[in-house]
């Protein structure tokens, strides 16, 4: 590789260099402890440095030194792995270089030339692959060191490294920290003790940063059962988001596809960089705290300070600018903050140069000034720019649907099939003479919102502060929920920017039959059953457009149970169009990965649940050590929002906290929940009584300030004499959950959130490995932990295919709702590969035919793709199989495939497969599992007879597998004698059948014969891949003179041959061989 020129004194280099070639201008040197007369002490200690120091020129062991004639001086301008990369460059010079610098008059003109030369060539190189590094030339000294270390294959990218110790039991190891795109590596050499760790992204458990007595700050990964610990890091924070990306990264491209195809800015493994992967937390922060559409990337950020005209003081703060939206966040405790989007922007006023200061004018006579802007003018220019962009046609469209809209009536894209009023309205209007005391308590609610409004402002440009929270803790006035909802989740952003989209999606899905419109039918009418909007067919019809609009858009997601509950309580409150906005933005935004096949979102805000009681409520952990109750207990809690427990007029007050906070008002008030009863559950025996106690409280819950009447108003599932005895105000439980715990921060939360994803998802892979086992196991002879390696092999092989390319067959099928033995697949080149490893007699090499007919032959559904099952129950035929079914196992693999070409056409065109296949028919599905069922044990009777050419080619097979073997001899004479033997047999049947032949016949006959056993007898370098598939290809031609054997002839024939049989029988050690494959598996995929 070559180097920056770099200069150094060559004299205090001599103990460490030996000079291998010299001339008048380079010196190509071998550093000690390297290649020959290498080791001893001055090896350690040179292997040491190496390690230790950051510079490719203390690691290569070789490099080129140019020596400017008539000085002391040197400079390094290549270094080298091996011998044969330095000794290339080396020549390069010699024939490129050497003749041009004889021209030169002066020793400088000359070195000026040379250094010239090799950053022209580091320049051509760096073009394409390190062009988007910080520091390319430090880059590629570590590229360097990580390719010569791990020895991974070539397209593994390294995204970024750091200099750091790992605590091997409790000795610290000083070495360096490799982080690529799917593998975590470090390496340390000191004095002769060598640590190498290699760790995949998709084995980590949990990734977090620990502090304790020893290591005051350190990194933690579990992995496999083990635990790593990485300390001494100068950038500790940076490192750690680095890895938090870069495993999150691997987990939803492997594991979880659905959440992977929304991140498009990472689709190409080979182009992460620690840059982008910044770059991506940043703005998913961003969009997370903003409550932002998932297309907006935070562009810049500038410190300023912004002026508050209600508090009449200027708050200092960031402005962080996206594509469509300028936001606003403080820094100093007052938590305000303010979104503005572009399309609200009317003028940018020109900058103030003495204060540094711009002003934004939005719509509604509204301005916000923000001053000591740094770089003020260009963002000035930036936002102007944006905001013309945004002053389009959609732009004037969407105002004009807004303004269309609050005439309460169809809006100007709306068919008259979407109602435009929210369903409260329409059931419960309010009574404006109406003056009981819970009416004029809710109009000095409304009231003391409009003076908010009137202070903060109203719409997407209002200023979100402590204030505001208090009012929604205190209660949101009936006729304010839905336009409030909208604002604090952003849905208001969704829709204005997307008009006439549910309206088309609600026609497109209109009559579509599917698996989730079936699920949606089914659950319409269990949706809030007691209130009156859904006893009658306007609820009912305006739920099922929503639900089946949604299973439209996002067919990954389709329909999921308590998406009914949550959606009825939201058209109670907001217009169909607003509700259908506001499911999106909980379904995608605010509870994500929730509402899926395997609810992971849910169960990982459990697992923050769990982290967050045990911080909190210390007695109860002391009594309950195993949380997992309260796991099972809050699952409706979070995927309902406390919904289908509390009655609905309080339940609308926890929904109102959620828009505003997000889960941590749900977490805040399930700790609430169990703090209130606290001492109820400590004296428990068991969880059937802390379930009635919990429900006893949720059925005591009211809102006594709710203005709705008797009939709308939910009555408690246990309503009984005892549970009326005590009640419980909501306003109050909600202010007490806020006082309590309050301090919970939203950006705890969702670290949290990715440390326990790990685990969680890894918990369910863990679980899955444990029924395919548990099935697997009763159709194998293999021990249950040789079964749990080799599905761990077998689960590798699948993720190495997905590695390094994201349109891998394996990965394409992948799918976590299949059934357990059908999520993890391998294709044919994926099975080639692991099976060569694991074969026990090496007779099929990688990319040979006789490869593609054991696959062909496991392949039971002849899908192109083989899963664990059959994989297991083909090698344990191998390793463990009775002598026949071993025999038999490799008859049937030279039976006629029927057309094998057609079928390689099937497996390597798995797309082309994939498009052709349409919905799913499950009466298919059942007709193959009932002749599962029905299917017979297969006899050796069964089995056809083989041909001439097959049986030649089974005879080359048997040589192939006896390879190597140290009666490689005996068991070729055995060989030989069996295949003489049966065509003899043959040409005896023959001539028994045909009394009458001509005598000419049976000699040639015999010629053939002859010729054949000859043929049948060569060595196995005589069997390639291209006649053994010519054999099976040829045999129909010579059906007139060929003859044919069953099994059984060849079974008997074999069996009086002991030294096969005993071959055969000859035990195969399992754990050498799953070790060896796990070793070599890696390095296998480089091939």
């Amino acid at each position: 590789m070559w180097l920056k020129p770099d200069e150094i004194l060559l004299k205090n280099a001599f103990k460490l260099w030996v000079t291998e070639k010299d001339n008048e201008y380079f010196v190509l040197q071998r550093r000690r402890g390297y290649g020959e007369g290498g080791g001893g002490l001055t090896g350690l200690l040179v292997g040491t440095l190496d390690t230790v120091l950051d510079s490719t020129s203390k690691v290569a062991p070789y490099r080129i030194l140019h020596h400017t004639p008539d000085s002391q001086v040197y400079w390094s301008i290549a270094c080298g792995v091996t011998k044969e990369e330095i000794v290339q460059h080396w020549d390069w010079l010699q024939q490129n270089i050497m003749r041009t610098l004889s021209v030169f008059d002066s020793s400088e003109d000359i070195t000026s030339f040379v250094q010239g030369k090799i950053r022209g060539l580091i320049a051509e190189e760096g073009k394409t692959s390190l062009v988007l590094e910080d520091d390319p030339e430090k880059f590629r000294e570590a590229l360097l060191r990580f390719e010569k270390w791990f020895e991974l294959p070539p397209e593994e990218k390294l995204v970024t490294y750091y200099s750091c110790s790992y605590w091997k039991g409790k000795v610290p190891c000083q070495g360096w920290l490799y982080l690529s795109t799917n593998f975590l590596c470090f390496y340390s050499y000191l004095l002769g003790a060598e640590v190498k760790l290699v760790i995949s992204w998709d084995e980590i458990w949990r990734l977090e940063k620990t502090s304790n007595v020893i290591l005051t700050e350190s990194i933690h990964v579990l992995a496999h059962g083990d635990d790593h610990y990485f300390s001494m890091l100068l950038h500790l924070n940076e490192t750690f988001v680095i890895m938090e990306q870069l495993a999150d990264y691997s987990i939803k491209r492997l594991f979880d596809k659905e959440a992977f195809q929304r991140e498009p800015a990472l689709s190409d493994p080979l182009q992460i960089t620690k840059r982008g992967l910044e770059a991506h937390a940043k703005s998913e922060q961003f969009r997370t705290f903003f409550r932002l559409p998932r297309e907006e990337n935070l562009l810049e950020v500038h410190e300023s300070f912004l002026w508050v005209p209600f508090s009449h003081f200027n708050t200092l703060g960031k402005i962080c600018l996206s594509e469509n939206y300028l936001c606003f966040a403080s820094q100093d405790g007052s938590q305000c903050h303010v979104i503005i989007p572009m399309r609200e922007v009317v003028n940018v006023e020109k900058p103030d140069t003495s204060s540094r200061a711009l002003t934004v004018c939005v719509r509604g006579k509204r301005a916000l000034r923000f001053s000591e802007v740094r770089d003020y003018q260009r963002l000035a220019n930036a936002i102007r720019s944006r905001c013309g962009i945004s002053a389009s046609p959609q732009h004037s469209a969407s105002s004009e649907v807004t303004l269309v809209s609050d005439n309460k009536k169809y809006c100007l894209y709306s068919s008259k099939a979407v109602s435009t009023e929210a369903l409260m309205t329409v059931f419960h209007p309010q009574d404006v003479e109406n003056l009981d005391p819970k009416m004029l308590k809710e109009k000095m609610k409304e009231q003391s919102w409009n003076i908010h409004f009137s202070e903060y402002g109203r719409g997407t440009s209002m200023f979100f502060t402590k204030k505001t929270r208090d009012l929604i803790v205190r209660g949101v006035p009936e006729a304010l929920r839905g336009e409030l909802w909208m604002l604090f989740s952003g849905a208001v952003n969704d829709m204005a920017t997307h008009p006439g989209y549910y309206t088309e999606l609600v026609e497109r899905s209109l009559g579509t039959s599917t698996l989730a419109t079936d699920e949606i039918e089914r659950d319409l009418h269990r949706s809030l059953p007691e209130h009156p909007a859904f006893q009658s067919d306007t609820g009912i019809s305006a739920l099922r457009r929503v639900l089946t609009a949604y299973a439209y858009r996002n067919p990954k997601i389709g329909y999921c149970q308590a998406m009914n509950i949550l959606t009825s309580v939201l058209l109670l409150y907001a217009k169909e169009e607003e509700a259908f906005w506001l499911l999106v933005a909980v379904c995608e935004r605010m509870l994500p990965d929730y509402f899926n096949r395997r609810i992971i979102g849910a169960l990982v805000d459990q697992a923050v649940f769990e982290d967050l009681i045990r911080e909190n409520l210390p007695q109860l952990v002391e009594h309950m050590t195993d949380l997992s109750f309260f796991s099972s207990v809050s699952l409706s809690w979070f995927l309902t929002l406390f919904i289908s427990v509390l009655p609905i007029e309080s339940a609308v007050n926890v929904v109102d906290c959620f828009f505003y906070d997000g889960i941590k008002a749900i977490l805040q008030l399930g700790l609430a929940v169990l703090d209130y009863n606290m001492e109820a559950l400590i004296s428990c025996h068991d969880d059937a009584e802390a379930v009635t106690i919990l429900n006893k409280f949720f059925d005591s819950v009211t809102n006594k300030d709710s203005p709705l009447p008797p009939t709308v108003q939910q009555a408690p599932l246990g309503n009984n004499d005892k549970a009326s005895h005590f009640s419980v105000d909501i306003s109050e439980l909600i202010r007490e959950a806020y006082e309590k715990y309050g301090n919970i921060r939203s950006e705890e939360v969702e670290r949290s959130r990715k440390r326990n994803k790990l685990y969680v998802i890894q918990t369910l892979e863990d679980t899955t490995k444990q029924n395919v086992i548990r099935v697997v196991s009763q159709e194998v002879r293999f021990s249950a932990s040789h079964l749990d390696e080799l599905y761990n092999l077998f689960k590798r092989q699948h993720f190495l295919s997905c590695y390094w390319t994201m349109q891998s067959p394996a990965l394409l099928h992948h799918d976590p709702s299949l059934a357990y033995l059908e999520q993890y697949q391998l294709g044919f080149q994926q099975f080639s590969v692991l099976f060569s490893l694991l074969e026990p007699w090496a007779f099929c090499t990688t990319k040979s035919t006789l490869s593609l007919w054991v696959f062909r032959l496991i392949d039971e559904n002849q899908d192109g793709l083989v899963n664990f099952k059959e994989f297991s129950c083909a090698l344990d035929i191998l390793y463990s199989g009775s002598f026949t079914n071993k025999l038999k196992f490799l008859f049937k693999l030279h039976l006629p495939p029927g057309n094998l070409y057609s079928y390689m056409l099937h497996i390597f065109q798995p797309l082309i497969f994939q498009k052709m296949v349409g919905k799913v028919d499950l009466q298919a599905y059942l007709k193959q599992w009932q002749n599962e069922i029905l299917k017979k044990e297969e006899t050796i009777k069964d089995l056809p007879r083989i041909d001439q050419t097959q049986f030649i080619q089974f005879s080359k097979t048997l040589y192939n597998i006896f390879h190597g073997d140290p009666e490689e001899e005996s068991l070729y004479r055995a060989v030989a004698h069996v295949t003489s033997l049966l065509l003899r047999m043959e040409e005896v049947g023959r001539r028994l059948q045909e009394p009458s032949s001509p005598p000419a016949k049976p000699a040639g006959n015999t010629a053939a014969e002859e010729s054949s056993t000859e043929e049948a007898s060569t060595t196995p370098e005589n069997s390639d891949t291209s006649s053994s598939h010519n054999s099976q290809d040829a045999g129909p031609n010579l059906s007139e003179t060929e003859w044919s054997f069953s099994f059984e002839q060849v079974l008997a024939s074999l069996l009086n041959e002991p030294v096969i049989v005993s071959f055969f029988e000859r035990p195969v050690d399992i754990q050498a061989k799953l070790g060896h494959a796990k070793v070599a598996q890696l390095n296998r995929e480089k091939l």
